[in-house]
């Protein structure tokens, strides 16, 4: 008997790997110094562990070691990248430009930023969830500061072309952030390639602890000046100022690694599982696909289901599947998926949609036993449906 329901919500967070919490454990036993305590052998030993974690961070992304600056997550991450260059390039420019379907952890720092006098763009997207790049590049403006679109989205999984927004930006002398929280470990990310000049990352997408991430902040070529968001011990070069995290650095680096050394194989038995479940699903009368088809993360499944109600879905799988209708960042609200909307579907398609996301931990039999589990659900809502629609009529 199972007693626990089965876990398809990776894109909200993933366990930690076993071999993360073993590279972990002895900083918080034994290794457990401040690294910045430089008087001993205990600031020595964490210090060394940091340097060599970021080190590892770097060459994941084709970066330099000074150029990672550890925050407690992505979202801290993209909020000192973007503030922080609205802040330090302010008499240079007020206008910034993102995409109307970015992680709130984007949006609401450009809100916020507009309540500050700078002016912000937000683009469409086409039905399938990309940007479209000749609207990118009429949307930049003299006095544009900063373009920041997200790598991977983090309820459709749509993937952005990198490589071209960065060459965009740089032809027109305006830095790109990327939030890259759901792409890091799951496809090839290369900073110098790309063009990317700030790059938000987070280790408990990829089965590493949460309360820890970082920022890429290009050097040279150009080099990118923040404005400190956090001040006080002048850690990290002074843009992130608080004692680092040293257990929870060592383990974003080992998350990383493991993920990189097995992205090959892990991309390939992933994919094989989403398509199964995929294909299982097509059963269901009218079910749509969210996103693009191809340009997505092998990892994830976003789908939308007429004729049923989304707050009944969600409770009916409950007992049994763990899965999203959206951000778990945004838990709690009522409006539909602003994701959602913005490639077409309808408020209510949006609230009767399910983001699943398969894990490396994820068997053929729970992707089998899922499809089933939610193809009854659905059937089971459809037939309540149509019996309440008799009776309303009868009586």
């Amino acid at each position: 008997m199972r007693h626990r329901p089965i876990y398809l919500d990776a894109h909200a967070t993933t366990p930690v790997d076993p071999q993360v919490l073993a590279a972990m454990l002895p900083y918080f036993t034994e290794q457990f110094g401040n690294p910045a305590s430089g008087g001993h052998v205990y600031g020595w030993e964490a210090e060394a562990a940091v340097q060599q974690a970021r080190e590892s961070l770097a060459a994941a992304i084709n970066a330099d070691p000074q150029e990672i600056v550890f925050t407690s997550g992505a979202t801290e991450a993209n909020n000192l990248a973007i503030k922080g260059v609205a802040e330090a390039y302010c008499a240079k420019g007020r206008h910034l430009i993102t995409v109307v379907t970015e992680h709130r952890a984007v949006l609401d720092p450009y809100a916020y930023l507009q309540t500050l006098g700078f002016e912000t763009t937000l683009l469409p997207v086409t039905a399938t969830g990309l940007v479209n790049l000749a609207q990118l590049a009429q949307a930049i403006r003299p006095d544009t500061l900063l373009v920041s679109v997200m790598a991977a989205n983090n309820e459709i999984g749509v993937i952005q072309p990198l490589a071209q927004i960065g060459a965009i930006c740089h032809r027109h002398g305006v830095f790109f952030h990327t939030d890259a929280a759901q792409a890091i470990g799951k496809i090839p990310l290369d900073v110098a390639a790309m063009q990317i000049d700030l790059m938000s990352l987070t280790a408990h997408k990829i089965y590493g602890a949460k309360g820890i991430g970082a920022l890429y902040v290009r050097r040279k070529n150009p080099r990118v000046q923040l404005a400190a968001q956090l001040h006080g011990g002048g850690q990290e070069r002074g843009l992130r100022s608080g004692t680092l995290y040293t257990p929870q650095i060592v383990g974003f680096a080992k998350a990383v690694e493991l993920s990189l050394a097995t992205l090959a194989s892990e991309t390939e038995r992933i994919q094989t599982l989403r398509d199964r479940l995929w294909q299982q699903l097509q059963a269901i009368e009218g079910i749509q696909l969210n996103g693009d088809p191809t340009q997505r993360l092998v990892n994830n499944l976003n789908v939308s289901i007429p004729g049923i109600d989304g707050a009944a879905l969600m409770l009916g799988l409950q007992p049994t599947m763990a899965v999203s209708s959206g951000s778990a960042c945004s838990t709690g609200k009522a409006a539909p998926s602003h994701v959602l909307t913005a490639i077409g579907r309808s408020p209510a398609l949006a609230a009767a949609s399910l983001r699943i996301g398969i894990s490396r931990f994820t068997t053929r039999e729970e992707i089998d036993q899922s499809a089933q589990i939610i193809i009854d659900t659905v059937q089971a809502l459809r037939q309540a449906t149509i019996k309440g629609s008799v009776g309303s009529r009868i009586f």
